[in-house]
C-alpha cells in the first residue's frame, strides 16, 4: 500500500527536474500515487494530455493483458519513458513487457514512495530497475528461448531484435526512406527514428546499414 510522506520544500532547478505522467486504472490509484510524487521537488508532474516525448510515464497496472502491453508499447513508440507498476506478472509477460522496451518495473504492493522515485529516475536515464525476485525469472526466461544468433530459429520471439525492430529494418533493407517506413507501419515518422536509434545504440551498431548486416547474419530477414 502507499504510504504518505512529507513534503520537502528544497530547491531544485527546473532543467534538473524530471517530469511525470501518472496513468492508473481510477481515479483513487491515482491520487494516491500523485499524492507520493508531490513530496519530491526533483519531480514536475504532468497532465496525460500533455504527455510529451522525453518525459516519464509512471504506467500502474493492476494486471498484464494485451491491452496494457499495448498502451506500453504506444508510450515507447512515441519515445516516451516507462515506469511500470504493477501487481504481477507471469514469466511470459516479463518478457514481452521487457521486450517492448520497460525496463523499470515496481511490484505494487512495495510501492513505496523512495521506489517509485528510483523507478522513475531509472526510466529517465533509461537504466534498468526492476525486483530482485523477478530477476531469476526474467533470467530463466531468456536461457530457455533459441540463440537469437541463430539462423534457423524463425519461429521464436527473438531477444536480440523486438517484433517492431524487425519490421522497421526489413523495410529499410528493401531502400524505404523514414517517411515511408512512417507510412507502411502507420507510425509517426519520430517513432521509425526512434527505433532505429534505439536498436543500433542497444546493440551497438554504427549505422542503418550495419543494422541490416546484423539483421542479415542473425537470419532475422
Amino acid at each position: 500500500m502507499l504510504q504518505p510522506v512529507q513534503r520537502t520544500d528544497k530547491f531544485v532547478p527546473p532543467s534538473r527536474r524530471v517530469s511525470v505522467v501518472v496513468h492508473a486504472p481510477d481515479p483513487i490509484s491515482r491520487a494516491g500515487v500523485v499524492s507520493q510524487l508531490h513530496a519530491y521537488a526533483e519531480l514536475t508532474l504532468v497532465d496525460r494530455s500533455r504527455q510529451r516525448r522525453g518525459q516519464v510515464a509512471l504506467f500502474v497496472a493492476s494486471a498484464m493483458d494485451r491491452a496494457t502491453l499495448r498502451n506500453l508499447r504506444a508510450l515507447v513508440d512515441a519515445e516516451v519513458r516507462v515506469a511500470l507498476v504493477v501487481d504481477g506478472m507471469r514469466e511470459a509477460d516479463v518478457l514481452g513487457v521487457v521486450g517492448c522496451g520497460v525496463t523499470a518495473i515496481v511490484w505494487r504492493r512495495a510501492a513505496t514512495s523512495a521506489r517509485l522515485l528510483r523507478a522513475i529516475h531509472a526510466a529517465h536515464q533509461g537504466e534498468a530497475h526492476v525486483p530482485a525476485d523477478l530477476v531469476g525469472t526474467l533470467v530463466a526466461g531468456l536461457g530457455r528461448r533459441k540463440d537469437p544468433l541463430t539462423p534457423d530459429s524463425a519461429e521464436r520471439t527473438p531477444i536480440g531484435m523486438t517484433p517492431r525492430e524487425i519490421d522497421v529494418i526489413r523495410l529499410v533493407s528493401e531502400g524505404f526512406d523514414t517517411g515511408e517506413i512512417a507510412v507502411k507501419l502507420s507510425y509517426s515518422e519520430r517513432a521509425v527514428k526512434y527505433v532505429l536509434q534505439h536498436l543500433t545504440s542497444r546493440l551497438q551498431l554504427r549505422n542503418r546499414s550495419h543494422a541490416v548486416a546484423y539483421a542479415l547474419r542473425a537470419g532475422y530477414i
